[in-house]
């Protein structure tokens, strides 16, 4: 409990998951702690948990260990902010921000604290001008508008041409490349997880493989509750698919939409015809 005391939190009341019903967390801010594998008994309650938070719009956080994250990510299909692994700093300040958040909520309001505010629109506005690049690549070929245009709109059809090939030795260069200036200066300087997701992304398509949750954090290069932020962002704006594992219902896979990959592709070719010019 020294997080939530140091958040100046003292919990009302704990429970074991799977102990206390769904019904019974209207009205309150909660907090899960997933540390070890319940089974049927966690991904039912998760599931539970999940679609009534969507419905209820409940101030909530989910804490789990880095080796369950798969089976978490399979079930949380929701806003509620999963945090990965956290220390104590990190458990503090997420405490103090769910408990702001419930205040906030108390009193009417349904918007986030200061800070979540600020990294929100950080994460928008960086997801938008990714996503514009991409649509910018394409917009002659669909006659679509951004990623980031979230309106409903009618499905538009796609070009016929085929987009240019890429080898995945290409992209796969251009990772490694970004890895090897970490060899000599700080990493904090080019973290671009958004991007570091696509390219890793691109390059399982290129060789049909599936990318879990967990495999994608890990691509990122940052600390994965991070990650998960910006996949989720990537995913509300259209650039990434959650698909699940048909032989593993705990699990999800990330994969580029159709229009992002078409992007990506003519990416490289534009990228190759500038070097060779």
């Amino acid at each position: 409990m020294g997080a939530f005391e140091a958040a100046g939190v003292s919990p009302a009341e704990t429970h074991l998951i799977g102990d206390i019903g769904i019904d019974q967390l209207a009205g309150h801010a909660v907090w899960l702690e997933v540390g070890e594998d319940q089974g049927d008994r966690l991904d039912r309650w998760l599931m539970a948990f999940s679609a009534f938070a969507d419905q209820s719009n409940l101030p909530a956080r989910v804490s789990v260990v880095s080796p369950l994250l798969d089976i978490v990510a399979a079930q949380i299909d929701s806003d509620v902010e999963i945090i990965v692994a956290p220390g104590p700093v990190e458990r503090a300040a997420a405490v103090a921000t769910l408990q702001a958040e419930a205040a906030l909520r108390s009193l009417g309001y349904e918007t986030r604290g200061v800070e979540d505010q600020a990294r929100l629109r950080h994460l928008s506005e960086e997801v938008s001008r990714i996503a514009a690049a991409l649509s910018h690549l394409t917009a002659q070929e669909n006659g679509a508008g951004g990623f980031g245009d979230q309106r409903p709109r009618p499905a538009v059809s796609r070009s016929d041409a085929a987009p240019p090939s890429v080898s995945v030795e290409r992209v796969r260069e251009t990772i490694r490349a970004r890895r090897l200036r970490e060899r000599f200066f700080d990493a904090d300087y080019f973290a671009d997880p958004a991007w570091d997701m696509l390219l890793d992304l691109f390059a399982a398509q290129l060789t049909n493989q599936r990318v879990p949750v967990s495999a994608l954090c890990l691509a990122a290069a940052v600390p994965a509750t991070t990650a998960l932020r910006w996949m989720k962002t990537l995913t509300d704006a259209g650039l990434f698919i959650r698909r699940a594992d048909p032989r593993d219902g705990r699990r999800v896979f990330i994969e580029l939409s159709d229009s992002a990959g078409e992007g990506m592709h003519r990416y490289f070719a534009e990228l190759d015809g500038i070097s060779a010019a």
